[in-house]
């Protein structure tokens, strides 16, 4: 007999409630938000499983993979249309939410979202990091740059280490703003440093 499961994902423990073709729930429980525990249950208590469905979010992704890596039929639904599906329940909760969640993937009522490939998603990490290095860059030359002109220093615009050299020559060894500027400019060397490479 097909068996549809529903997890409800939190960081620490994911509600499990594994249901029969009728729409009968055979299972409901909980199991740690980890790859193994889940395989591990799901193996025991749905080893017909036809679809595992669980909604987008921070750990989606991690789980989406792990679990298809041991060949769980595993479905990631778009988390807004399953928020609309699940909101008109009564009794809002983590178990009532997996129940919903393999009513959805029982009857086919759920939009699947694809789940990026490893490789994109370390891409994308990649470019997040570096994205953020070059906007705390930013921030730092901003903030030296309106220090500096409060006493009427200014300089050509510049960035990294051009930047670093301009103000050095501009305050000189032995301006009162050095105890300020300096622990920003190391700062600021590191991040360059870091998104170089």
């Amino acid at each position: 007999m097909k068996q549809y499961v529903g997890l409800d994902v939190s960081q620490r423990e994911t509600s499990v409630c594994v249901i029969d073709e009728s729409g009968r729930v055979t299972f409901e429980g909980k199991a740690k938000s980890e790859p193994g525990a889940l395989t591990e249950l799901l193996c025991k208590r749905a080893p017909n499983a036809e679809r595992i469905g669980f909604e987008t979010g921070a750990m989606a992704s991690w789980l989406w993979h792990e679990l298809r890596r041991v060949n769980l039929p595993v479905v990631c639904v778009d988390a807004r249309h399953a928020h609309a599906v699940l909101s008109t329940r009564l009794n809002k909760s983590d178990q009532n939410d997996a129940r919903g969640l393999a009513e959805l993937v029982r009857v086919g009522w759920y939009r699947e979202v694809k789940v990026k490939s490893e490789e994109s998603q370390r891409t994308r990490a990649v470019l997040v990091a570096r994205s953020r290095l070059v906007a705390i860059r930013r921030d730092i030359e901003n903030q030296v740059r309106s220090i500096v002109k409060e006493y009427g220093l200014l300089f050509p615009r510049a960035i990294g280490l051009q930047f670093r050299k301009q103000v050095n020559d501009l305050l000189g060894d032995d301006h009162h703003l050095r105890s300020v500027v300096d622990p920003l400019l190391l700062v600021h060397d590191q991040v360059c440093r870091q998104q170089s490479k």
